[in-house]
């Protein structure tokens, strides 16, 4: 029997192949370099919901950005980040400092193989929360630098459905925009080719959100769909009696009518209304969302790659939803729901925030109420000047190619 060595394809010199290789053969590539940003991206202004107005939470000033990005031995490279509003941006950073070493002379193609290292790693202070934000970053790096390598914008890689998704805009609409001022801004929307809008509710009187719907309902006029959004300030009985008095506006959704966790209570919502009801947003595992889905609580499932671990997770959430014929509307963070959005099985929206626009070289295309998926590989992103200027504290492991 003739004995057969193995060969070792990191001798592979970039660019070549060994003789006798047939080409396109894969090769072993390894991480090299890692590095953290701690960013804080100041808001122009104050933000309130129906969170601030009950003493909850304090008006949101700033968003804490954790950007990862990772080089291999080969050179190739990618960027992602994880987030956190109010509280938390220094512990996701210095969780992801504690396990980034454990990437170093990892493959990085073997995306979810490393997403089980780095929770095990800190498995002591769980697989959900904090600890899996603080993993995202790396998984949407790594995501990123695999649609690089194949020359395709992320969402080709994982097999586009659509060219664009429908968007929608939060950021003019919240408690503590005046009603006049509210309707200014969604005007602006229309004006900038945006496809919905979606406004707060939840006032401690329900009738000043009736009000300040029905003012933008009139602006509005039936030239863009309408939303709310009640950030899980109603009780079960007041979510019942408010969710029918706005069936007359026919909404595409109420969102977070109810506590996050409350399952039963929206399967029942959902249940008894005609309007869908939307929620995920705050969830931060894929069990948590797998109780949405199998309870039929939601009509339109709203995840959060950053919040529920990256794009790895995001994507066991989307393959169980699309089984249940469920709508998407992924959560903020648009740089990256968009490709995700776009190869989702059923029509989606992406939620329009302006908010990180400075925080990137490049920009996303909105036309005729729809986002376009760019055309550059991976997510299309590259860190501003001023992202760099507002970072507050950084790290690496390991040496660059």
């Amino acid at each position: 029997m003739t004995k057969v060595s193995a060969i070792s394809t990191q001798t592979i010199p970039a660019g070549g192949r060994l003789a006798g290789l047939a080409p396109g053969v894969a090769t072993t590539d390894r991480i090299a370099w890692v590095k953290l940003s701690l960013i804080l991206l100041p808001l122009k202004t104050p933000i309130s919901d129906a969170k601030v107005l009950t003493g909850r939470q304090k008006p949101l000033t700033e968003v804490a950005m954790l950007f990862a990005e990772i080089e291999s031995e080969r050179g190739h490279h990618g960027i992602g980040f994880s987030y956190s509003k109010r509280a938390g941006g220094y512990g996701l950073y210095a969780h992801a400092k504690e396990i980034a070493g454990n990437l170093i002379g990892e493959d990085p193609n073997d995306i979810a193989r490393i997403w089980d290292k780095l929770v095990w790693a800190g498995a002591s202070v769980g697989r959900s929360g904090l600890a899996t934000q603080a993993i995202a970053a790396f998984d949407v790096a790594l995501w990123d630098m695999k649609a690089k390598r194949a020359g395709l914008p992320l969402a080709k890689l994982l097999g586009a459905r659509r060219d664009s998704v429908r968007c929608y805009n939060t950021s003019g609409g919240f408690l503590s925009t005046p009603t006049e001022q509210l309707v200014a801004n969604c005007e602006a929307s229309i004006e900038a080719g945006i496809g919905g809008i979606k406004i707060k509710v939840g006032q401690p009187d329900p009738m000043v959100d009736l009000v300040r719907l029905e003012a933008v309902r009139k602006a509005v006029g039936g030239r863009v769909p309408l939303m709310v959004d009640a950030n899980q300030q109603w009780d079960r009985p007041t979510a019942e009696r408010v969710g029918r008095a706005l069936e007359e506006f026919n909404l595409v959704w109420i969102e977070e009518p109810l506590d996050a966790y409350d399952v039963e209570g929206h399967a029942r919502l959902a249940a008894q209304l005609v309007t869908p009801i939307a929620s995920g947003e705050m969830l931060t595992s894929v069990a948590e969302h797998l109780a949405l889905i199998t309870h039929d609580a939601v009509d339109f499932i709203q995840p959060d790659a950053p919040r529920v671990g990256g794009i790895t997770q995001f994507l066991k959430i989307a393959t169980m939803a699309e089984q249940k014929y469920l709508r998407m509307a992924p959560h903020f963070a648009m740089e990256i729901h968009l490709h995700l959005a776009a190869a989702y099985a059923h029509e989606t929206w992406v939620e329009h925030f302006d908010w990180l626009d400075p925080l990137f070289n490049e920009h996303l295309e909105i036309k005729d109420g729809r986002m376009i998926v760019p055309d550059r590989p991976g997510l299309g992103f590259t860190l501003s000047d001023q992202a760099r200027a507002w970072t507050v504290d950084s790290s690496e492991v390991g040496k660059r190619a």
